[in-house]
């Protein structure tokens, strides 16, 4: 999953973000090595690649049709492909078709900026909702709508982009699996063969995309897909982590971008990137988790699970007991348990979806949360599409860093941080395992960093996000210069654009219609708090809870 611990105070938020170029050892500064470095990459077979691919893909452009039946996008949105390289070293070579959509501006022709491309995050995660904003008339966004065709891409590797696999979807999705806190050491050997096994499984069903799976080649197929659209330079929104991708674009491409907003921050250090941004995601869940037990508490009125945050884990860790002795339903155990209720410290539009199917729970209807919890066998499609996003999540992260590959660091970091973190610290390291014996090579991250040409990026982050802590955001303010950073104070969802807070709604509208920021780093009021749901609402939170993203 996505990076880091601990809370920020507000008042730390606006001083000292913005650093001045230091001198370094050859008497020069950190900008002028960072333009050194951008100039060499300019200079490099990939870039020269891109510019290749860039070419070909502006005179063809995008052949824009109705979408396929199956994709699910109905008029006015329209489907297509653009061309990019496997390897942008030889962009003559092999080539794949990413997948994108659109809904056209609703503003007309004079009011028209071009296109606003869309990254939800995972890795592994696909855009192509994006455009629906449009034409489910989505409140948040009617303004720039106004302005812009709203793009969504599915990024390579992942869905009608050339899709990987690294197992069949059906076992993938198989329950119940293990309990992701291991008991004794057999426990430890019998997820380190499945996650050797998995990471075998990958080099045998996709082994030729592995190389290429990288943040990289991603941010080199968006400047290819920008100049398929016709579009001079880039508008981008990119979130969790589309943030990452956004800055490694800005990084290589930073004279391409028009506007960029960025939003719930992964760190972009390449000490974090990516071993040590899962482990401080650790901390942060529980930081997270421990929210959501004093709101459910502060509602024991409503639920009756405890009156006291005390209680609610006591009754978390009754309730995984009883799935670990005998799985709910047949089907629902600690893992499937925990997939489920992490999306309460992801969102707060699960806090009464989870907690009132936790509720009915309690009060008997244990079916409410087997239909909640448990993957659905039936749903082909929908197993195939998870499968492929954790495949993609594991190739990108696996591919874009050296990992360590001794399994004493990761049972001695695990071990550690689970003593004082345990809500997700075992599940995270079973799930990142794979790139410890991951087959393909391992490369350097890419130094983020201000290069000429780069305007000012806008970044939204929320205080308490467990996802994408608040440190990445800061470190990322840090090193683009000119940046803005816009908090949500004490809050902490995941994904703040989405959000009805008019501090922040009303910045990124500016910003993405006019172009310009505050002249300062602003801090925002949180938005509500969630309200509890009724006992006689929970059908209704029942689905919204299914309906929740499912995470890799």
């Amino acid at each position: 999953m996505l990076a880091a611990s601990g809370t920020i105070a507000a008042g730390a938020l606006v001083a000292g973000l913005i650093t001045v170029p230091s001198a370094m050892a050859d008497g020069t500064t950190a900008a002028q090595r960072a333009d050194r470095t951008g100039a060499a990459a300019k200079d490099s077979a990939e870039a020269r690649g891109v510019r290749q691919a860039a070419a070909r893909a502006a005179d063809k452009g995008v052949a824009w049709k109705d979408c396929p039946k199956d994709w699910g996008f109905d008029k006015p949105i329209q489907c297509g492909y653009v061309t990019v390289p496997v390897d942008y070293a030889h962009p003559r070579g092999r080539t794949i078709d990413i997948a994108v959509n659109r809904a056209r501006n609703t503003g007309g022709a004079e009011a028209r900026q071009g296109s606003l491309v869309y990254n939800p995050g995972g890795p592994g995660g696909s855009g192509m909702r994006f455009p629906t904003r449009v034409t489910t008339g989505n409140p948040l966004w009617t303004k720039t709508a106004k302005a812009y065709d709203f793009v969504g891409f599915d990024p390579r590797g992942v869905g009608h982009s050339a899709p990987i696999s690294c197992m069949d979807p059906q076992e993938f999705v198989k329950a119940p699996k293990a309990d992701p806190v291991p008991d004794d050491e057999a426990d430890k050997r019998a997820q380190r063969k499945l996650a050797r096994e998995y990471a075998d499984g990958c080099a045998e069903r996709s082994g030729d995309m592995l190389p290429h799976m990288t943040t990289p080649n991603t941010a080199r197929d968006l400047d290819v897909v920008r100049a398929a659209l016709g579009d001079r330079k880039l508008n981008y929104l990119g979130v969790s982590y589309g943030t990452y991708l956004g800055a490694v674009y800005a990084t290589l491409f930073p004279d391409h971008v028009r506007r960029m907003v960025v939003d719930s921050v992964v760190n972009p250090s390449r000490e974090k990137i990516w071993y040590q941004a899962n482990l401080d995601q650790d901390v942060a869940f529980e930081t997270r988790w421990n929210d959501w037990k004093d709101w459910v508490a502060a509602n024991d009125a409503t639920y009756g699970i405890g009156d006291t945050p005390e209680k609610v884990q006591a009754q978390w860790e009754k309730l995984r007991a009883a799935a670990k002795k005998e799985p709910l339903g047949g089907v629902v155990g600690p893992a499937e348990l925990l997939s489920f209720f992490q999306g309460a410290p992801y969102y707060d539009s699960s806090w009464a979806p989870t907690a009132a199917t936790w509720s009915e729970y309690l009060k008997g209807d244990e079916q409410a949360l087997v239909d909640a919890a448990a993957p659905d066998m039936s749903d082909t499609a929908g197993n195939a599409s998870s499968e492929n996003g954790n495949a993609v999540y594991t190739a990108v992260e696996c591919t874009d860093a050296k990992w360590p590959r001794s399994w004493s660091r990761w049972n001695r970091d695990s071990e550690r941080l689970h003593a004082d973190y345990p809500f997700l610290t075992w599940s995270n390291a079973w799930m990142n395992l794979p790139c410890a014996t991951w087959p393909a090579k391992q490369q350097r991250p890419v130094d983020v960093a201000t290069h000429k040409g780069l305007p000012p990026v806008l970044i939204v982050q929320s205080e308490r996000d467990a996802a994408t802590p608040y440190e990445g955001a800061v470190e990322l303010h840090e090193r683009l210069k000119g940046s803005r950073l816009v908090t949500e104070r004490d809050a902490g969802s995941h994904g703040v654009t989405g959000l009805e807070n008019a501090c922040v709604n009303k910045r990124v509208d500016t910003y993405l219609l006019k172009g310009t920021t505050d002249r300062r780093d602003v801090t925002c009021e949180p938005h509500a708090v969630p309200e509890p749901e009724k006992a006689s609402e929970s059908a209704g939170a029942r689905k919204a809870a299914a309906d929740l993203p499912r995470l890799p």
